[in-house]
């Protein structure tokens, strides 16, 4: 972005592009940009295992395709005569001590996982064909130490189990292994450009993941993977994994364009072009952010946002909060809402972002044992405090001071990243709420912000109905109407009012689906009144007007008059 012209560079390499990272998609049509208007001279190589490379070839100009056989060992595959139901943990060690008993060499199980693979690690931790072995995890949440140990053969030579997610299909090289257990799922995330949400699915292989896991055990020699699902459904495996660009929340995408000064995303060159609901939406909530004006220029707040390497949303709170004097408290909200959740297992908070913050704090000033009474995860703890010092020095504030912030002022930042999901609790329910963007919410019983009017949401689950609260703060009406000002609107709203039967005129100040203020009108234009009037009669049927013995015997003398004398000019006064 700040050298277009990549001045210097002769050659940029995309390698193990058949992952199809969201990045490295717009990362490709930009640097094809580039070549296309400003460097003919530039050279690309992508490299893929995998990857269909002859649509790759002609997104490069008929490019030509070099191939490398490679020097792979053979590896036997196996396969369950029936496929179980899901994911099936059980199977998965029964197929581990099959395995143990039948093949020598460190053995690598594929898992969608961390909780599986917490599951697992448990269950073969109790069984004696695994006693005296190391079982070692291998996730993307593990310190770098506990990766390493995953990676490295066993200090005192033990034969090493490793449980992994997708992380080791490709990325990093465990030494040793001669046997893949294969589960056949991953974790995706698939966003809904509707609801605005992302929700995690878990989801069969594609063949293509299927043969690079089975390719770990043949690195060294001959190896054996099993696979736990049958030959007839490895047959029906879509080819290749969906590219991240058809699924994914297309904001950050949507904020590289802009700051390119693309406004037509076709005018680029894409293996994939953006889905056009999901860019929508993408651009409807940076127009939100003040990111990008009612043209869908970059603003200049865009274009500061744009320096932070995390989502608008988060880069907006960093930035605003930062301004506000609250810049510590932005840094450390935007940590915890980058990384899991630090509180782990069965607790009371609930959803409360504030009970999070303690914790961070009880963790600095205690350490590992002092995370919220060792209700908080101390690993992840180690990397929300790492990212918040890296946002703190971005910011240029220092850390965090006691006492902790109040929830209002919490949920006033959650605000500013989450215009979208201030929620206000609807009548009669007191754990239900409407979201701003007109979605429904919920809070399970027994949770701490129960009962509070005005949420700030965090996170929440893409549900059918109403999505569950995940991570949330109290919000003052008054901080909506001072920070989310360009927001807010005043509407004159002239309806019928079923409850009451009569028209209803009222002021109204809105936050979207949400309203803030409301007071009656008392100079509502006639016509409007009329129509709303009209509107609900229909509704209601004829039957709600105040008719008397008198004015029916009228009407059907009227009807009558018409019927007989039909070219005299009678009014028409049926029910229609």
């Amino acid at each position: 972005q700040r050298d277009p012209a990549l001045d210097g560079v002769g050659l940029v390499i995309f390698d193990e592009f058949h992952e199809r990272s969201l990045h490295a998609d717009l990362a490709l049509a930009l640097v094809l940009d580039s070549q296309r208007g400003l460097r003919e001279d530039l050279r690309l190589l992508v490299t893929s295992a995998t990857l269909d490379g002859a649509a790759l070839a002609r997104l490069l100009g008929d490019a030509p395709i070099v191939t490398s056989e490679g020097r792979a060992h053979p590896v036997t595959r196996y396969y369950l005569p029936r496929d179980p139901d899901d994911l099936d943990l059980n199977v998965v060690v029964r197929t581990v001590l099959t395995a143990l008993s039948h093949h020598a060499g460190d053995l690598l199980v594929f898992l969608p996982g961390g909780g599986e693979i917490r599951r697992v690690l448990c269950r073969l931790a109790a069984e004696p064909a695994c006693a005296g072995l190391a079982l070692v995890p291998l996730y993307g949440d593990l310190p770098g130490d506990a990766q390493q140990r995953a990676l490295q053969p066993d200090p005192a030579g033990r034969r090493k189990i490793v449980l992994a997610t997708p992380i080791a299909e490709t990325s990093l090289t465990i030494e040793g292994v001669s046997v893949v257990v294969d589960a056949g799922w991953t974790r995706v995330p698939r966003f809904d450009p509707r609801s605005g949400l992302t929700r995690l699915e878990t989801v069969r292989i594609a063949a293509d993941a299927a043969e690079q896991r089975a390719g770990r055990a043949g690195r060294l020699g001959p190896g054996v993977c099993y696979r736990l699902w049958s030959e007839a459904t490895q047959n029906r495996l879509r080819p290749r994994r969906t590219p991240e660009i058809l699924d994914a929340d297309l904001a950050p995408l949507a904020l590289e364009l802009a700051q390119w000064g693309v406004k037509d995303p076709l005018a680029l060159a894409w293996l994939d072009p953006p889905p056009p609901g999901a860019l929508a939406q993408a651009r409807a909530l940076l127009t939100e952010l003040e990111v990008l004006d009612e043209q869908g220029r970059i603003t200049p707040t865009g274009r500061d946002l744009a320096e932070l390497p995390t989502h608008p949303r988060l880069a907006h709170l960093l930035r605003r909060g930062a301004a506000l004097g609250h810049g510590a408290l932005a840094a450390d909200l935007a940590a915890l809402l980058e990384e899991r959740d630090l509180l782990r297992g069965e607790h009371p908070f609930g959803c409360d972002l504030t009970a999070r913050l303690d914790a961070l704090q009880a963790f600095r000033r205690a350490g590992r044992d002092g995370a919220r009474g060792g209700l908080a995860d101390p690993t992840a703890c180690i990397r929300v405090e790492q990212a918040a010092r890296r946002w703190r020095q971005l910011l240029r504030v220092g850390p965090a001071l006691e006492p902790p912030a109040a929830a209002e002022t919490v949920g006033m930042l959650l605000a500013l990243a989450y215009p979208d999901r201030v929620a206000r609790r609807r009548e009669g329910g007191a754990g239900r709420y409407l979201l701003a963007n007109g979605r429904g919410a919920r809070l399970l019983a027994g949770d701490p912000w129960l009962g509070r009017d005005w949420l700030a949401v965090a996170h929440l689950d893409a549900g059918v109905g109403e999505g569950r609260i995940w991570l949330a703060a109290p919000i003052a009406p008054a901080d909506l109407e001072t920070h989310l000002a360009a927001r807010v609107r005043t509407v004159a709203e002239v309806n019928w009012d079923e409850r009451l039967a009569a028209v209803s005129a009222r002021r109204e100040r809105r936050l979207g689906a949400l309203i803030l203020k409301s007071a009656p009108l008392a100079d509502a234009a006639p016509a409007a009144l009329r129509h709303a009037m009209l509107a609900g009669i229909r509704r209601m049927g004829l039957d709600c007007l105040p008719w008397s013995d008198e004015l029916r015997d009228w009407r059907a003398r009227v009807l009558s008059l018409r019927h007989w004398f039909p070219d005299d000019g009678w009014p028409d006064v049926s029910d229609g």
